[in-house]
């Protein structure tokens, strides 16, 4: 390699910082070019200082510092990769980590051959994730799949529902019982329980608590709360 691999080091505690300088500049073909306590620190010095990798711990001043300096970084455009550090591996911080658009994600307890290599294969266009943080993401796209999906079924569903059953739906949102939404619309319990037969079967429910949890998870309960519909039969 003719050139150096050019790494910016963005890690709060001193020790853990001097330990990766050491390991990289240890080797041919990287170099040590600029060094952070903060994640302030980092995105200032990732516009000052030219580098190819920006190892960046992410818990720093605070719990998210490491993502927030990430964020600013890739939105400002500057041509640098960043791969994370962390002694966290919980879903969720991988989730939130990499979707700022980082390239990898290592943990710190990694032995040092592990962290150079991922430096080398991000360098390369080719990041080496971990086979857990793998599986990690490939459980969130397919979450995000299945959510789609029941986004999509309901949405069809609710652009079919007739002016009663949009009603329905908005007194049920308000944990209104059938003995109450017989009242509220003046007419008999049997009317009301038939409605909602019709509505669990278009639903594909076997209760109402599951429509109007769904509604509510998917965030699509305010646009029956805000409306208050037609009271028909």
């Amino acid at each position: 390699m003719s050139s150096k691999i050019r790494v910016l080091i963005a890690e709060d505690f001193d020790i853990i910082r001097s330990e990766f300088k050491d390991i990289i500049n240890n080797t041919d073909d990287m170099v040590v070019v600029g060094e952070a306590k903060s994640g302030a620190e980092i995105a200032e010095l990732a516009r000052t200082v030219p580098a190819d990798i920006i190892l960046m711990d992410i818990e720093m001043e605070n719990v998210h510092a490491g993502i927030d300096a990430a964020q600013k970084i890739i939105n400002e455009n500057i041509n640098v990769q960043i791969i994370f550090l962390t002694v966290h591996e919980t879903e969720e911080m991988v989730i939130n980590a990499l979707s700022t658009g980082a390239a990898d994600y290592v943990i710190k307890t990694s032995p040092p051959n592990d962290i150079l290599e991922h430096i080398r294969n991000t360098y390369k266009g080719a990041p080496l994730l971990d086979q857990k943080i793998q599986n990690f993401m490939r459980a969130e796209f397919a979450r995000l799949r299945r959510s789609e999906q029941s986004l999509l079924f309901f949405v069809t569903k609710l652009t079919s529902l007739t002016p009663a059953e949009k009603d329905l739906i908005r007194l049920l949102l308000k944990d209104k019982k059938v003995s109450e939404i017989a009242k509220i619309r003046s007419v008999e319990v049997v009317t009301v329980k038939t409605q909602i037969t019709g509505l669990l079967n278009k639903f594909g429910c076997r209760r109402t608590k599951e429509i109007v949890k769904m509604l509510r998870d998917m965030k699509l309960d305010r646009f029956f709360l805000t409306d208050k519909g037609q009271s028909s039969s």
